[in-house]
């Protein structure tokens, strides 16, 4: 094994762990300055210079908590629960490609962990895996009022991810490939999927909102009839692993978000840079779209008022899902179109070189050309 790469794609699991973790700790603190700005008060404004240490100061809370296990929770499960739900949020990141490669001592570095061909299918399948984490909580704690959240977010979630996921393929079907750094590549400077696909990204959005519990679609925690949700018997570090996994699924979200819709580390004008400068400015420009739609989920949070749970459910399933299918016909007759599939000759008019020049472009050829035919 290349030792080099080895010890390349280790620093990097490092550092994207310990930015997400970050992000995840400070993601707190900007929801009450958000929150604060929007109902005109100051917000956090303690612990340091404009309450900056606070995300600190709850840690500490969290770390030198009693932590307890009640009397009738299933023990095993109980642990497992958090443990489930941090693991798959954080382990999302592993495919996002951050940024374009940089040039260190003569290597060429990819700002992503793990460039497989089927990204998209990976975080799919970990983001249903996580809903396991929800109901495992809800049901180890032996608490019928976390039973009833744990119930309420798993449904919730499946339905969901259905919309979710016909919105992803419409992306795929444009982009010929499963591969996100395939399909960050293909946006370059402003060739952004959003344009094609408004539809499809309004979609994506609400379903992640939805996903990742927040309000206006946080019946699984709402107070007023389930206490804190499939969490309530919950303290310590396991609540703040519940808390951590909410923020970082906020994080990653936000960073699919950008990568399939808005051009990931792509911006315009990005033609004139090259190199490592590319490779930095590119990096921020993604964090700078991240932050931005972080900011909007904070900001329909102190919007919007929570749906009733039957609302919930009729706009996922009646809604949203027929729209998605509609627009994935929709897009699926265009690319059709674009290709010339409803125009092929009779059998008897195809000579034989024809024959083998089609055999020879490649899907990847296709899909590049497909965004201009599409505009056309």
């Amino acid at each position: 094994m290349d030792t080099g790469l080895l010890l390349e794609k280790t620093i990097l699991v490092l550092i994207v762990f310990a930015v997400t973790l970050f992000a995840a700790a400070y993601q707190t603190y900007m929801e009450r300055k958000v929150a604060a700005w929007m109902q005109d008060r100051v917000g956090p404004d303690r612990a340091g210079p404009f309450g900056i240490l606070q995300p600190i100061a709850d840690a500490g809370k969290l770390f030198f908590k009693e932590d307890f296990i009640p009397a009738n929770a299933d023990k095993w499960l109980f642990i497992m629960g958090p443990g489930i739900a941090m693991f798959t949020a954080a382990i999302t990141g592993a495919v996002i490609p951050w940024g374009p490669p940089l040039e260190i001592m003569g290597r060429t570095v990819s700002l992503q962990i793990a460039d497989i061909n089927i990204g998209v299918l990976f975080v799919m399948g970990i983001a249903s895996i996580g809903v396991y984490g929800i109901m495992i909580g809800g049901w180890a704690s032996n608490n019928k009022f976390s039973l009833f959240s744990a119930i309420r977010a798993s449904s919730q979630m499946i339905s969901y991810e259905l919309a979710m996921g016909v919105s992803v393929i419409t992306v795929v079907l444009m982009s010929g490939s499963l591969s996100l750094n395939e399909i960050v590549a293909q946006q370059h400077g402003m060739n952004w999927n959003v344009w094609y696909q408004p539809l499809c990204f309004l979609v994506f959005f609400i379903c992640s909102v939805a996903e990742c519990n927040r309000a206006p679609f946080d019946m699984a925690e709402c107070e007023s009839e389930l206490i804190g949700g499939y969490h309530t018997e919950y303290g310590s570090m396991k609540m703040g692993f519940y808390l951590f996994a909410e923020y970082v699924n906020l994080f990653v979200s936000s960073a699919i978000i950008a990568a399939l819709f808005f051009g990931g580390y792509n911006f315009p004008g990005m033609d004139n840079f090259s190199g490592n400068t590319l490779a930095i400015i590119g990096t921020l420009v993604f964090l700078f779209k991240i932050l931005f739609f972080i900011f909007v989920f904070m900001w329909i949070r102190w919007t919007l008022p929570r749906f009733r749970y039957d609302q919930l459910m009729h706009l996922g399933w009646k809604k949203l899902i027929p729209i998605s299918l509609i627009n994935l016909v929709i897009s699926a007759l265009v690319i059709a179109f674009s290709y010339g599939w409803f125009n092929s000759k009779p059998a008897n008019a195809v000579k034989s070189s024809e024959v083998e020049d089609v055999a020879v472009v490649s899907v990847a050829q296709q899909d590049n050309s497909f965004k201009t035919n599409f505009n056309n």
